[in-house]
């Protein structure tokens, strides 16, 4: 069989090879359902990389098939338009900064027509047999020359180990609780006798382990719906996590007669779609503890059976529970704190006759205020970008004459208190001399990353010709701080209205950048 691609070579022969096709076969993860342990991949992919689009490719002999895609709304494509396919027979990250300018790729459809790609750099995930079956790639439709940085290449690389460690960790859990159930029908915790390397290194992993395991097999009752589900194995710390006695074999209705139903809802939807959960949640028959469980279905679809890996999280809640009571003791003294400097600050300026810019002060008062309390309810750690343009617009004018667009971003609380100050300042001043001071005009906020920097625009729209201020008052000297003290601000009086350009490391403004 020859394989064309639709460059100008030949796909690589390790397309088709049999035994690279019955590696990636093996790990069962083709025509999965989505789960969020990938989906987080391949977003922290795009973001490390500042890239529109990324994926976990798996390459099978007639398409590539993607277990996670982030900016992209496909599951799949043909194997002739795989750029991916490339990376199988390199050695290295597959780093390709314009794909018009090279063989392999440049009358690739997916390149001389939609999308129009333009830069390609794929990880490939290499199996423990030594082949790969697939990569984590990033694609952008702009060249990018000289192609990722080091420190992309690097992160890349390491997500995809990531991967890998977890289809390892799914294909060796199917395999030893194949060969378990082949041997014996005794329960892991119980077993004494050694049935192989695999079945060993199996019960040596989840026995090691802190965390609770367990698989159990669900039951549903005439309707469907699932009604209670038996402990099938079970490791080592179960019955410290859980406080349940010799669980093995038995049922949980039997063990816990009043257990709650979402825990049978929750596992039996797993069981029935496949499709993987993690949660935190409250269970109150087992000694009123909280737990963090990852639940995923294991071995074939009609055996009903889940794979649940859970740990007793009840003091981190319990320590939580009082961080929010303290947060919210100190939010309401820092509320009553800025109510008592706004109304010392009226009386005290009472009796000046310059009312603008007594009222100017008040105003940035009430914008530093809106600040504190968006931040106090993210606890005082972060505050959602989005969240702090719409609170400090609604403030200036109806919602609907304000336009957002651009990724929710978590800004440290420093940035984003200045970024509330210097909002507040545009948004006066549209209100005053621009597109807010009339009915008709709206104002354009947009933001994105670029190469480690956020940048920030401020377009309004439909007010009136407008010109650079005479004199350098208070709110223009705030403006041209820019966002967190950067001072990178890029002015324009348009005769359509007036229009900035931030720009701002994101170490500086991103929380735990």
């Amino acid at each position: 069989m020859t394989l064309q691609s639709a460059g100008d070579g030949k796909l690589p022969s390790a397309v088709i090879d049999p035994q690279r096709l019955a590696v990636l076969r093996s790990y069962q993860m083709l025509d999965t359902a989505p789960e969020p342990e990938f989906d987080d991949i391949v977003m922290l992919a795009r973001q490390i990389c500042d890239a529109p689009m990324a994926l976990i490719s798996l390459v099978d002999a007639d398409r590539q098939w993607f277990k996670a895609a982030n900016g992209l709304d496909i599951c799949e494509s043909e194997i002739e338009t795989s750029v991916c396919a490339h990376a199988l027979t390199v050695p290295e990250t597959l780093n390709i900064p314009d794909l018009t300018l090279d063989e392999r790729t440049k009358n690739n459809p997916h390149v001389t027509g939609e999308p129009h790609l333009r830069f390609y750099a794929g990880a490939p995930l290499i199996a423990a047999e030594g082949v790969a079956i697939g990569t984590v790639c990033v694609v952008d439709t702009a060249p990018r020359p000289g192609g990722l940085r080091p420190d992309q290449l690097n992160a890349l690389e390491a997500l995809a180990r990531q991967v890998m460690t977890q289809f390892e960790l799914r294909r060796d859990l199917v395999r030893a609780y194949g060969q378990s159930r082949s041997h014996a029908a005794t329960p892991l915790v119980l077993a004494g006798d050694r049935v192989g390397d695999l079945e060993a290194r199996y019960y040596t992993l989840f026995n090691s382990l802190d965390a609770g395991f367990c698989v159990v097999e669900l039951a549903f009752d005439a309707d469907g719906a699932p009604s209670d589900y038996k402990f099938v194995e079970i490791n080592a710390a179960f019955e410290g996590q859980t406080g349940l006695h010799d669980a093995a074999g038995k049922w949980m209705r039997d063990l816990a007669p009043k257990h709650e139903q979402h825990w049978f809802d929750l596992y039996g939807k797993v069981a029935l779609t496949g499709q993987s959960v993690r949660f935190e949640q409250r269970a109150e028959q087992l000694g009123d503890r909280w737990y963090d469980v990852h639940a995923f279905r294991i071995g074939a679809p009609e055996a009903r059976q889940v794979a649940i890996l859970f740990n007793d999280i009840t003091t981190r809640r319990h320590t939580d529970q009082q961080m929010q009571l303290i947060n919210a003791e100190l939010g309401h003294r820092m509320n009553n704190a800025m109510a008592l400097v706004q109304a010392m600050a009226s009386q005290t300026l009472r009796g000046i006759k310059e009312r603008d810019a007594v009222d100017a002060f008040e105003r940035r008062l009430d914008a530093l205020s809106r600040a504190h309390s968006i931040l106090q309810q993210h606890s005082w750690t972060s505050a959602g970008l989005r969240e702090v343009i719409a609170g400090v617009l609604a403030a200036h004018a109806d919602p609907s004459r304000a336009k957002l667009d651009g990724p929710d971003i978590a800004l440290d609380p420093k940035a984003a208190l200045s970024l509330s100050m210097l909002l507040h300042e545009l948004a006066t001043n549209a209100v005053k001399y621009g597109a807010l001071g009339n009915h008709d005009g709206h104002v354009a906020v947009s933001w994105t990353t670029e190469n480690g920097t956020l940048v920030l625009d401020w377009h309004e729209i439909g007010g009136p010709e407008t010109k650079a201020p005479s004199r350098k008052g208070l709110g223009t000297r705030l403006i041209d701080l820019g966002i967190a003290g950067s001072g990178d601000v890029v002015k324009s009086y348009e005769p359509g209205g007036f229009r900035a350009t931030f720009r701002a490391p994101l170490e500086k403004v991103e929380k735990g950048a």
